[in-house]
């Protein structure tokens, strides 16, 4: 499986013609919509071209009012024409946006509904290598930017191409002398704009990527304000976005350094080469060369045509970079799914529940050269209740995530009911499980919805009678809302205990084959604990059950307590048996927690 890691710090993307080539496959998106993107690129065309009648009918007016007309048109003639391309542009200009419109949004609704149905089958050490808030936050950015291509930036790129080409093409037919000159201007400032535009460019780079930095501040700090307080580091906190807000201000303005010496460059060159081709102009006039009509053409021909070459530097740096955006995107839709969200495979025998962990080595991906467990082997029979205990970092959680196949092993085998764990389809594998975890973030919609989580087709009864066994009835029935109470973001507006026993409520809508409980009580007072445990006594009640526990006290009854120190099971038995043994482990920790207590 790839362990790539994708590129989200706004470094810039290196080009070829081979990744602009594999760049360009993002188009398939917008295959779909091919036929509005071809017909807005043909009414674009079609507009643009009579957009460039403008200048010619502006100096045919000019000659109409000294009496030197060529078309042999009046003035009012000219309006009338000039009303009507104007209709005409408006009219196109508007089905070609619709257009557009219809690509860019459908295609990127298209982007963005296969990023997320990645993102969602993902396994997850990718979350582990790739931090979850700037990963969507590069996201959101490379798509709209890859959005303002497809309904703008590349219509206008095209636009300025073929302004370009028809200005220049129509100048050195009628006036080759003037247009001589203009064209030896433009190199000069072409050249220019590519050497100022590549400073400026870097340092938009390291401005972008240091307010980038700000906000990562302000989003750890806000995240965790909790512990900002309780720890009284408000002053710290502003003082490190103090200096992060200086570092911006700091390549601001030399970034604005650029801005001025290039615009003084532009001033200096385009405006006086404009100044100059007019000077001639007039001179050709006065000469009677030219009339003022076609001089007057030829300056808004050429100032149409330095607007083309001014706007085609823009709108290349943008399409080069949402290319260097769709790379990312790439990546990511390159990574190897776990599961396919169009085919959620069902098993068709629910599992009996005999687990064997069978010489199991394992170390997490980011940390190979650190393994967890190099032999692990244990059994639990099927309906069995057993517990795992041991200090924190022995390896509980994890035998409880290679179980769920958030991980895979690297030797050994776990095996279900005599069959490899691997063997299954995962998603048919996992929806045997119920998970009832340690720390419980819901979902911010209401209560209902956060229990039928568990089981989304499940009745209104079935999810009362789910909440009267996980005892959540007895704070929902004072909500004057009850089950449509929203829970706020991440639940934070119920207590710890209620988000509890709502996950509690999960595992009992879902009835799963094999029950995993992550610390289920921890969060609870003692009423609410004796009262939560009778409910999961009965949840457990003829399925097996993995209890990962710190408090002896919630796991005297069960079948068989295996205690982990450093990856390895050093004792098994029942609470009797390991408490009666001297100097044991588990007695020693069963003697501290009960004298405590």
């Amino acid at each position: 499986m790839s362990r790539r890691v994708i590129p989200i710090d706004g470094e810039k993307p290196k080009f070829s013609w081979e990744k602009t080539k594999e760049a360009l496959r993002i188009f398939q998106f917008i295959k779909p919509y091919r036929f509005h993107f071809f017909g807005g690129m043909i009414l674009l065309g079609l507009s643009s071209v009579v957009f460039m009648i403008f200048p010619y009918l502006a100096g045919e007016m000019t000659d109409v009012a000294t009496g030197k007309t060529k078309l042999g048109l009046t003035l009012d003639q000219i309006a009338l024409v000039l009303l009507g391309i104007l209709v005409f542009q408006g009219v196109v200009s508007y089905f070609r946006v619709i257009l557009f419109a219809h690509v860019s949004e459908k295609g990127m609704a298209d982007v963005r509904r296969a990023l997320y149905q990645k993102l969602i089958s993902l396994p997850v050490h990718f979350f582990e290598k790739n931090r979850v808030g700037e990963l969507t936050s590069r996201m959101t950015t490379d798509v709209n930017n890859l959005q303002t291509v497809f309904s703008i930036t590349l219509a206008e790129f095209f636009r300025q191409i073929l302004i370009l080409i028809v200005g220049i093409i129509y100048l050195l037919f009628t006036t080759p002398t003037l247009s001589y000159i203009m064209l030896g201007t433009f190199p000069v400032i072409v050249v220019g704009a590519m050497f100022f535009g590549r400073y400026i460019r870097n340092k938009s780079r390291e401005r972008q990527k240091t307010l980038a930095d700000t906000n990562t501040i302000v989003d750890e700090s806000l995240q965790n304000i909790q512990t900002v307080k309780s720890f009284t580091n408000e002053p710290y906190e502003f003082q490190r976005y103090s200096v992060a807000i200086g570092k911006v201000v700091k390549v601001a303005l030399k970034l604005a350094s650029y801005r001025a010496i290039f615009s003084t460059f532009i001033i200096i060159i385009l405006f006086g080469g404009i100044f100059f081709i007019l000077w001639f102009g007039a001179s050709l006039v006065a000469n009677g060369k030219m009339t003022i009509g076609e001089l007057v053409a030829f300056i808004a021909y050429t100032a149409i045509i330095g607007g083309a070459i001014g706007g085609l530097g823009s709108f290349y740096t943008q399409i080069l970079t949402a290319i260097g955006g769709t790379e990312r995107i790439r990546e990511i839709l390159s990574e190897e799914s776990e599961t396919q969200i169009d085919q959620i495979d069902q098993l068709e025998k629910r599992f009996n529940g005999n687990i064997v962990f069978d010489q199991v080595g394992f170390s997490y991906p980011s940390r190979k050269d650190l393994p967890i467990f190099e032999d692990l082997s244990l059994q639990i029979k099927a309906g069995e209740k057993i517990a795992l205990v041991g200090q924190s970092g022995a390896g509980k959680s994890t035998i409880a995530s290679l179980l769920l196949r958030l991980y895979q092993v690297q030797s050994g085998d776990i095996t279900i009911d005599g069959k490899s764990i691997y063997a299954f389809p995962i998603s048919g594998y996992r929806s045997q499980f119920g998970l009832v975890p340690q720390e419980v973030l819901l979902f911010g919609g209401t209560i209902r919805e956060n229990i039928r989580y568990g089981k989304p087709e499940a009745t209104e009864e079935e999810i009362i009678q789910a909440s009267e066994r996980s005892h959540c009835m007895e704070f929902i029935r004072q909500f004057p809302e009850g089950f449509d109470t929203l829970v706020g973001e991440r639940g934070v507006k119920l207590s710890g205990g209620q988000r509890q026993r709502i996950a509690i409520a999960r595992a009992i809508l879902k009835d799963p084959a094999i029950l995993i409980l992550d610390e289920a009580t921890s969060a609870l007072d003692a009423e609410s604990e004796a009262i939560v445990q009778s409910a999961l006594d009965a949840l457990m009640a003829n399925r097996t059950s993995v209890i990962i526990a710190h408090r002896l006290a919630t796991i005297k009854k069960v079948d068989c307590i295996f205690v982990i120190d450093n990856g390895r099971i050093i004792e098994q038995g029942n609470h009797e048996e390991l408490s009666g043994r001297e100097n044991g482990a588990y007695s020693s920790l069963a003697k501290l927690q009960f004298e405590l207590n």
